[in-house]
């Protein structure tokens, strides 16, 4: 990958770690958002790229790093560009708990034991590496508040970010009200992260199941990147995760 084996996915778990609690904030959009920062770590790799609304393999090589590399088979098996709202709309069972325990092998999170209501055995993650937590936080607030166009890996961080809807944990309150604005703005610095962060949105807003009618919405004209940002859906209910229930990830 060229670059330490920290990825998209990877940081994006990171920024949704709550440090007070071991959990995550946003679990469910925050799945559908670790399998858009895959694509997104796919085409910075050089291995997909945007085809319209779809996404293409334009290299089939492996990248080394496995849970990509599932990624890639998949999509090349696939034969054809796939839109990317079908792809991140598809079943992703253990896709977080996979990254979560990447990260604790990489001694990034520690696994914390706990029980749920005193009967149901938990397992909450604290961050054990801070100094990477900081470094990829002081990257969305530098692009935030300094107004330069970010690198496009920070770019497509900061789509993601805003797409689960991060906003409100990364800045609260009224006073983090400008700085949401603006993390949602960054999202047209980098066309695969917005091509990636819309389709995020629309399958929380129910469009991955909704047949395409053409490229004309609302009456313009829709296209990767261009839309409007709104605000994720909120209160997207909660999935079951597969396996026993003797052992429930934090959330």
């Amino acid at each position: 990958m060229g670059r330490s084996r920290r990825t998209l996915p990877e940081e994006l778990l990171l920024l949704a770690l709550d440090p007070a609690t071991g959990t995550t904030a946003q679990p469910q959009s925050l799945d559908l958002g670790l399998a858009g920062a895959q694509l997104v770590e796919l085409a910075l790799a050089g291995r997909i790229a945007p085809d319209g609304d779809r996404i293409a393999v334009v290299v089939p090589r492996p990248t080394g790093d496995p849970t990509l590399d599932c990624a890639l088979e998949l999509l090349r098996r696939r034969g054809a560009p796939v839109r990317a709202v079908h792809w991140i709309g598809g079943p992703r069972l253990g896709l977080r708990q996979t990254y979560l325990s990447h990260l604790e092998r990489c001694g990034m999170v520690a696994a914390v034991p706990g029980q749920m209501c005193g009967v149901l055995p938990t397992t909450r993650y604290q961050a054990t590496d801070t100094a990477i937590s900081r470094e990829i936080r002081a990257r969305l607030d530098s692009a935030i508040r300094t107004g330069v166009p970010p690198d496009p890996r920070t770019a497509a961080l900061a789509a993601l970010a805003h797409a689960v809807g991060l906003g409100k944990h990364l800045y609260p309150g009224n006073e983090g009200r400008s700085s949401r604005s603006r993390l949602r703005d960054l999202i047209r610095h980098d066309p695969m992260g917005g091509l990636v962060a819309h389709a995020v949105m629309d399958v929380q807003n129910g469009a991955a199941a909704q047949p395409r009618r053409g490229p004309v919405t609302g009456g313009r004209q829709a296209a990767p990147g261009v839309r409007s940002a709104a605000e994720p859906a909120r209160g997207v209910p909660m999935q079951p995760r597969h396996g026993s229930m003797a052992r429930a990830v934090a959330h």
